[in-house]
C-alpha cells in the first residue's frame, strides 16, 4: 500500500516576528527539509519490498546481529547468521518505529504551545511537516519487520518473543482515576501562570479520552503498566504546560536522535560501501540510509529547539527545571545504562527482557532447541566475556561522548545529567557481567519452576 506524500501545512495567516539567532537555521531546516526526497524513497521501498528479493544478502554490517560475538554465533551456519542479522534489523525498527509514535504524538503536543505563543509559524510548519514523514517511517518499518519475521519465525511469532514475562497487575479504576487527577492537577498548578500557553492539541486529548494516551514501549522505555504509564502522563501534561518545558522536550528527543544515529550510521556506511562496490543493495539497508537523511532535518531541529530556543523564554522556574531533569534522568536509567552481550547496540536496564526474548528465539525452528539446551547456551553469552559484548562496549562508549557534548552547555541540568554519569556507569563490561550472572541464576532457576510445578526450589 502506497502512503501518500507528506503534505507541508500551509502558510500561516499571521507573519512571524523575528526568533533570535535560532530563526535562520529553523528556516533553513525546514525549506531543506520540505523539498527533500527522502520520505517518498522510503514509501516507494516500503511499496515494492519482497523478503525473497533480500534474504540471501546481509542487511547491515555483521556486527549488527543478534547474538554476534558470542560462542554461539561462532558456530551458527550462514543461513542462521544471515538470520541473525535480518532479526537484528526487525528488531531495532520495531523500537524505533514505538519511538516513532510516541514522537508523532509529542510533536503535535509541543507544536501546539509554540502556536499559542504566536511568532513560531515555520517552528509549528517544520513540526507538522515531521509529523507526517514520521507516519511513511512507521508504515515502512511495520510492513517490513512484519515479512521479515513472518518468513524467519512464522505468523505472529516475533510478537510473542518481544512479550513481557508476567504481565502487568491491573490497577483499580478508582485509583487510576485519582492517581491522574492528582498528577494532572499538580502540573497544571505548578504551571498555572503559562495557562494561555497550554497546548489545545493536549486539551483536545483530554476531552476526547478518559485518560490521554500514554505509549510507553518507545524511547525511554519505561516497563508496563499504570506506574509507567502515569509517569508519561505527568510529563506530558508538563511538556505542553509551558514554552520552557515544551522546548525542553526535545532534549529528550536529542537523546533518542543520537541513539538512533548510533546504530543508523553504521548501515548508512554499509550502503555507501555496497554502492561503491556496485554491489546489491538491500531494501532494509536502503530504507536506513534514507531514513538517516530524512531524520537529520529532525536532529538539527532536537539541537535548535533544546538547546537554544528555550532562552527566548522568561527563566524557569525550579519547577520546570526539576521537571527537564527528571526526564532526562529516566531516560539514563531506563534506556541508556546497560551494555547487553546478546544485542549489541541496545542499552536497555531490563535482562529479563532481553534474555526470555533469547531464550524463546533459540527454541524457534530457526535453532531448534530444547528448553536445556538454549539456557546452556545462553548462560555461554550472557555471562562470559566475548567480541560481542567488546563491541557493545564500544559503540556505547561512542554514544556517551555525544550525548556529554550535546549537554555540557546547558546550564540548569543537574550534573548527573550534565555529565551523564548514569550512562557512564552502566558502560562497565565487568558490572554488566555481574548483572548478567545474577539474573540468570533467577531466569534459569523461574524456568526450572515452570517446568516443574512439584519443584521444591519454586517457593
Amino acid at each position: 500500500m502506497t502512503q501518500s506524500n507528506p503534505i507541508p501545512p500551509p502558510p500561516r495567516e499571521h507573519s512571524s516576528p523575528p526568533l533570535g539567532k535560532s530563526e535562520q537555521l529553523i528556516q533553513k531546516t525546514y525549506a531543506n527539509n520540505i523539498h527533500s526526497s527522502y520520505t517518498e524513497a522510503i514509501e516507494q521501498l516500503d511499496d515494492q519490498f519482497n523478503y525473497e528479493q533480500n534474504r540471501h544478502h546481509f542487511w547491515s554490517d555483521p556486527q549488527q546481529s543478534i547474538l554476534y560475538g558470542t560462542p554461539l554465533y561462532a558456530q551458527a551456519s550462514d543461513t542462521q547468521k544471515l538470520a541473525l542479522n535480518h532479526l537484528y534489523w526487525v528488531f531495532a525498527y520495531t523500537s524505533t518505529a514505538a519511538a516513532e509514535v510516541q514522537t508523532a504524538l509529542f510533536n503535535q503536543i509541543t507544536a501546539s504551545v509554540f502556536d499559542r505563543l504566536g511568532g513560531y509559524d515555520t517552528l509549528y510548519q517544520e513540526l507538522e511537516l515531521e509529523t507526517h514523514q514520521e507516519k511513511s517511517h512507521i508504515h515502512a518499518f511495520h510492513h517490513i519487520n512484519q515479512a521479515t519475521a513472518k518468513h524467519l519465525l512464522g505468523p505472529k511469532v516475533f510478537d510473542k518473543l518481544l512479550k513481557n514475562r508476567s504481565p502487568a497487575s491491573a490497577i483499580p479504576a478508582p485509583v487510576a482515576k485519582q492517581t491522574y487527577s492528582m498528577l494532572r492537577w499538580t502540573a497544571k498548578t505548578m504551571l498555572k501562570g503559562n495557562r494561555q500557553h497550554y497546548s489545545q492539541y493536549l486539551s483536545n486529548l483530554e476531552q476526547k479520552y478518559k485518560f490521554i494516551p500514554a505509549p510507553t514501549s518507545g524511547f525511554g522505555y519505561l516497563g508496563q503498566g499504570w506506574t509507567s504509564q502515569s509517569m508519561l502522563r505527568f510529563i506530558m501534561f508538563n511538556w505542553g504546560g509551558s514554552p520552557f518545558l515544551a522546548s525542553q522536550y526535545y532534549n529528550v528527543r536529542m537523546m533518542a536522535n543520537m541513539l538512533l544515529k548510533n546504530r543508523e550510521h553504521r548501515i548508512f556506511r554499509y550502503y555507501r560501501k555496497l554502492k561503491q562496490q556496485g554491489a546489491f543493495i538491500p531494501a532494509p539497508t536502503a530504507v536506513s540510509y534514507y531514513h538517516l537523511l530524512d531524520e537529520s532535518f529532525h536532529t538539527t531541529m532536537s539541537q535548535v529547539i533544546g538547546r537554544d530556543l528555550y532562552k527566548d523564554f522568561p527563566a524557569p522556574t525550579a519547577y520546570e527545571k526539576f521537571v527537564a531533569n527528571l526526564s532526562i534522568y529516566l531516560v539514563q536509567y531506563n534506556a541508556l545504562q546497560g551494555l547487553n552481550p546478546a544485542i549489541p547496540g541496545l542499552y536497555l536496564r531490563d535482562e529479563p527482557f532481553v534474555m526470555g526474548f533469547i531464550f524463546k528465539l533459540l527454541q524457534q525452528p530457526l535453532f531448534g532447541m530444547s528448553a536445556p539446551e538454549a539456557l546452556d547456551w545462553m548462560e555461554r553469552c550472557f555471562c562470559h566475556d566475548h567480541d560481542g559484548l567488546i563491541v557493545a562496549g564500544r559503540w556505547h562508549q561512542k554514544l556517551l561522548k555525544e550525548h556529554r557534548h550535546f549537554f555540557e552547555k546547558i546550564d540548569y541540568l543537574w550534573p548527573v545529567n550534565r555529565e551523564m554519569r548514569l550512562m557512564s556507569a552502566g558502560g562497565s563490561i565487568h558490572q554488566s557481567l555481574q548483572r548478567n550472572q545474577a539474573c540468570f541464576e533467577q531466569f534459569r532457576a523461574t524456568e526450572a519452576c515452570a517446568n516443574d510445578s512439584a519443584s521444591l526450589t519454586c517457593v
